[in-house]
């Protein structure tokens, strides 16, 4: 080779070096920063592939569209009147701002610092990549049992269109002695009694006495059974809105986030107008007063029950959609650089501000119901899953043009529950695919038809007779307050101690161009950890057992059957952690730092330039030992 070519092979390597140093010595000079070219170039490279929302504010009206639906106005009340009233409010409240932000501004910052779903984003820490596991198959369970409140919806909508609304009557061949129609019957003894009528003419206490709403929803609608051990046939029904209900989610989300996006600016807007209509109805009916006092005026002595306090985180973390690995997959479609901070705080605050608002709708009717039949308003319907089925159509009765408002309300509904259901098919779908991208993006239409109809014949025991009380176990256990804190705190866990707070807050000041707040690394690395531990180990000292209602108590088989579907979600942390340990090459020292680092081939970005901006770290090595890039842990 000869002097000259040597020479100038020198001065390349040498311009190579110079250039690699002065890309370094940028880098830490203007550390978080990063130039508009390399923002659109990021934009532009996660979006091709995996596409993207069109603009924030469909990323917005999704994410509301997500939060408010059907908890804000199904689960929302009937927690407040499982749990005394007024006193849920202020442990609501409280977890508002100490649990549900500053999660929900976690999981919405770690997809979108990503780019990935709620599975592939864990492999920043592969060994707790069954944080990831634990939250997609607690959406898993919601896809199963979310959708059945929409059968039941899709039922009461069908029933609006009838001349006389099936639930005003008490006439009818699944109603009994006990319905009292206050339009109709006679009181007597100082209204404590009424008169079943002239061909039977019994006397009934007021206080066993069963609104024509209320017969409605046990007798026909759901037809239920005494017991979960009394599982009876299908409702023919209710399958036949099941597969409805099916059949329009399919629809929506088959084409992807784009076409979810621009189907969510109506679904969310529209039902604000019929709630405040149905408001304005309830508030001036007999008694609403007494019904918004009991919603509003706390009984401080239910504060100390620890029940109390887990209702309330759990109904934060279900209404936002907290650890059901959504949130992640949504904000992975988001542009790298977004600003999270608005978008949380927003989202949040509508959600919340939703389900009171719409509280004084149902509990102004209750006040009018426990009026009507001269019981406390505590004593009106039992505290389960049909509250708002119970009380909202006994209020569009007594509007004129019942029929009108009673099919503006039930479609309002429906929008509600789609909105939600989307948004859990496409999270859990997005896991699935960022998972095994190869197949299931080439063929989304054939995969995700086939994922409907699987999820459509799991859910079938929840249309039999005993559908209801199946139904309530996969609610408070399956995708309760256990499971769903549980994820939290693991969540938190994994990011703070495991891969390290500063680093995760060096990676949010490069994404978001500014440094965040003190308040979110504090909140998770020590005042969520602290209350979920304690609200978790207060529960657990008073549990009384499964209960549907105020009366029924599960067998000891139909709790255990509870457990267990808690323990489905709940067990990947531990046993996703055991199996990487033992599957990862080396030494246990070698293991460990492996398992505990990102995989090299995820894309790290803002940290002081170190090789963790392009590739995630590789373990110290040895000769005798061969690291398998492949192996996805």
């Amino acid at each position: 080779m000869s002097e000259d070519s040597s020479t100038q092979k020198a001065m390349e390597l040498d311009k190579m070096s110079n250039g690699s140093t002065e890309i370094i010595e940028n880098n830490q000079d203007v550390e978080g920063d990063i130039e508009e070219s390399q923002k659109e170039d990021l934009n532009e490279n996660t979006s091709n592939e995996r596409g993207g929302w069109d603009s924030k504010a469909d990323f917005i009206m999704v994410c509301i569209g997500y939060a408010v639906g059907l908890g804000n106005i199904w689960r929302f009340p009937y927690m407040v009147y499982k749990n005394g009233g007024g006193a849920f409010l202020i442990p609501y409240f409280l977890c508002l701002v100490f649990l549900g932000i500053p999660m929900f501004y976690l999981e919405i910052g770690l997809g979108q610092y990503l780019q990935l779903g709620g599975i592939s984003v864990w492999q920043i820490v592969p060994c707790f990549k069954g944080v990831g596991y634990a939250s997609a198959s607690v959406a898993c369970i919601m896809n199963v049992y979310y959708i059945v409140i929409i059968a039941w919806i899709l039922v009461y909508l069908f029933f609006s269109f009838f001349p006389t609304l099936p639930w005003t009557v008490c006439d009818a061949y699944w109603n009994d002695i006990y319905c009292y129609d206050y339009t109709y019957h006679n009181t007597t003894n100082n209204a404590t009694q009424f008169c079943t009528g002239e061909y039977n003419n019994i006397t009934i206490n007021m206080t066993d006495s069963e609104s024509p709403s209320e017969q409605f929803w046990n007798n026909f609608v759901l037809q239920m059974s005494d017991g979960i051990h009394d599982i009876g046939s299908l409702v023919w029904y209710l399958v036949v809105a099941l597969t409805v209900a099916w059949l329009l989610t399919y629809a929506c989300i088959v084409k992807g986030v784009k076409t979810t996006g621009k189907i969510v600016w109506f679904t969310t807007t529209f039902p604000y107008v019929i709630i405040t209509i149905l408001l304005i109805r309830s508030a001036t009916l007999p008694g609403a007063d007494e019904g918004i006092y009991y919603y509003i005026v706390p009984d401080w002595e239910k504060l100390l029950d620890p029940q109390v306090w887990v209702d309330a985180a759990s109904q934060i973390f279900f209404s936002l959609g907290v650890g059901i690995s959504s949130l992640i997959s949504l904000g992975s479609y988001n542009k790298y650089s977004n600003n999270i901070v608005i978008d949380s705080l927003v989202v949040c605050f509508v959600n919340c501000g939703t389900s009171f608002y719409a509280g004084f709708m149902v509990f102004a009717t209750l006040g009018f119901m426990a009026h009507e039949q001269n019981v406390e308003v505590s004593e009106v319907v039992d505290s389960g899953p049909g509250l708002t089925f119970i009380t909202v159509p006994t209020a569009i009765a007594e509007m004129p043009g019942a029929q009108f408002w009673s099919i503006l309300f039930f479609f309002m509904l429906l929008l509600l529950g789609l909105d939600s259901q989307f948004c859990v098919v496409e999270g859990f779908y997005t896991c699935l695919c960022d998972e095994y991208p190869k197949y299931l993006r080439k063929h989304r239409p054939l995969c995700l038809a086939i994922l409907c109809v699987i999820y459509f014949f799991v859910a079938l025991p929840c249309l039999t007779n005993a559908g209801i009380y199946f139904f309530e176990l996969l609610n408070v256990y399956g995708a309760g307050g256990y499971v769903l804190l549980w994820v939290a705190l693991w969540e938190c866990i994994t990011i703070c101690y495991v891969y390290g707070i500063k680093k995760f807050m060096r990676g949010m000041h490069h994404m978001l161009q500014k440094k965040p707040s003190y308040f979110w690394p504090i909140s998770w690395c020590l005042s969520i950890p602290v209350i979920l531990i304690l609200i978790q180990l207060f529960s657990f000292v008073s549990y009384s057992g499964a209960m549907y209602g105020e009366d029924y108590h599960y067998p000891v088989w139909g709790e255990v059957l509870g457990w267990l579907m808690a323990v489905f979600s709940m067990h990947w942390v531990v046993t996703y952690f055991i199996y990487s340990i033992i599957v990862t090459p080396g030494n246990m020292k070698q293991r460990w730092y492996t398992a505990t680092h990102p995989r090299p081939h995820l894309v790290i970005h803002g940290l002081n330039g170190s090789k963790e901006d392009v590739e995630g770290s590789l373990p110290p090595t040895n000769e005798n030992v061969v690291i398998d890039e492949s192996t996805d842990l």
